[in-house]
């Protein structure tokens, strides 16, 4: 069975082309700048690339497109090759708690659902609705982001106020990044020939965005994330955790609208706020040449692991590995090793040249002596949420 995994976002459209079982890869690419005049629709497939600009008006456009290209190109005879379709969708509430087949019912719930997630939810119905129109008959799977951190308990995902907020508003910590954090701790309990159940680790997603997950027995028991993607750690352009009373404080003394300071702590703070840039590369190497600015960014982002590292550890009760993905976790040494420099008390020992060592394969970075082991995991969340729809489509389909 061919699955196409789509991930939309508001003026683009990423995609893969798997065969199940197996998870081979037949294609995968990037549609931007969607409703601009020159949009661009990149492709690779058979270690070939292909590239074209045009303007593309909508995602149902962009699908058009796509539908027409994987013929001339020799990847898919038609669309009606494919079994299904599977999507990221980043919100799924409390109502979500595994991968779904999307009919009219579960479409308006994940609407509903926008206020929870008014930048992400909204570029994922685009998507459904997109693929709906094309291939009204093609079964269409939701895998949400939120889905894997739904088994913490009412004292890890209750915030300390009223009741009614929570009855009435559905106020509680959710969590995100849930697809990678479910990956990275199945591939560490496969990668040691152990049942996940035998396992208690901290997964550290480290990019633009960026989560942590206390994982016990291979389930999520703790995560950064909150109500929505800002809670937690210092990220590219996200502020994490802060005091709620500075957002009055900037509403009275800063003159800004509840929108201002929406749109700069998700946009303009963080590395971006600290250090002048998101990119953790462009800080490591302004750090390097001796910028005091970029040297604060890069410590307040390590200090803030620390601090949620050391707790999670504390809520596991016994930790066995800590686990490093995304762009950051999967190619920051500097990052991996200031982390793990800090973690000593934890009984943490880094192997440095392992740490260094450029390679794109999971591996150890940790000493034979270390308590804790330290591994890097590249993540694959379109794989699962191949793997996910292909289950969902055999299962209820």
């Amino acid at each position: 069975m061919k699955i196409l995994v789509l991930n939309a976002g508001s003026s683009s459209l990423k995609f893969k082309l798997y065969v199940m079982p197996g998870k081979k890869l037949l294609a995968q690419g990037l549609i931007e700048r969607i409703g601009e005049e020159e949009s661009v629709v990149h492709i690779i497939y058979d270690k070939k690339r292909h590239e074209t600009t045009q303007a593309i008006r909508d995602h149902r456009h962009a699908l058009e497109i796509l539908e027409g290209l994987m013929p001339r190109l020799g990847i898919l005879e038609s669309f009606a090759e494919l079994g299904g379709v599977g999507h990221r969708v980043v919100h799924g509430g409390e109502v979500f708690t595994r991968a779904t087949l999307i009919d009219k019912k579960v479409r308006e719930t994940i609407r509903q659902l926008i206020p929870l997630a008014p930048l992400h939810n909204p570029a994922n119905l685009l998507g459904i609705e997109a693929v709906a129109a094309l291939a009204p008959a093609m079964p269409q799977v939701a895998v949400f982001d939120t889905a894997f951190h739904q088994s913490m308990s009412p004292e890890a995902y209750r915030y300390a106020v009223p009741t009614e907020w929570y009855e009435r508003y559905r106020v509680r910590r959710y969590g995100f990044h849930g697809t990678s954090h479910y990956f990275v701790s199945r591939e560490l309990a496969r990668l040691k020939g152990t049942p996940p159940k035998n396992i208690n680790c901290v997964t550290l997603h480290l990019g633009n965005g960026a989560s942590a997950c206390a994982v016990r027995g291979g389930e999520s028991i703790e995560t950064s994330m909150g109500l929505t993607p800002l809670e937690g750690l210092v990220m590219g352009t996200r502020s994490g955790d802060l005091d709620p009373g500075i957002l009055f404080y900037m509403y009275k003394y800063g003159f800004r609208n509840p929108e201002e300071v929406d749109r700069e702590l998700n946009r303009e703070s963080g590395l971006k706020g600290l250090g002048g840039s998101n990119d953790m590369r462009e800080i490591q190497r302004r750090m390097e040449a001796g910028d005091e600015t970029a040297k604060l960014a890069f410590e307040v982002f390590i200090h803030r692991l620390v601090k949620y590292v050391g707790a999670y550890a504390a809520l596991l009760g016994r930790l066995d590995a800590i686990v490093f993905t995304g762009g950051i976790g999967e190619h920051s040494a500097p990052v991996r090793r200031a982390l793990s420099e800090r973690l000593e008390i934890l009984g943490v020992v880094l192997d440095k040249k392992a740490n260094e060592s450029p390679s794109t394969d999971a591996r150890t970075i940790h000493t034979p002596e270390s308590r804790v082991e330290l591994w890097v995991i590249p993540t694959d969340e379109e794989g699962v949420i191949a793997e996910e729809t292909y289950k969902a489509i055999l299962d209820f389909g």
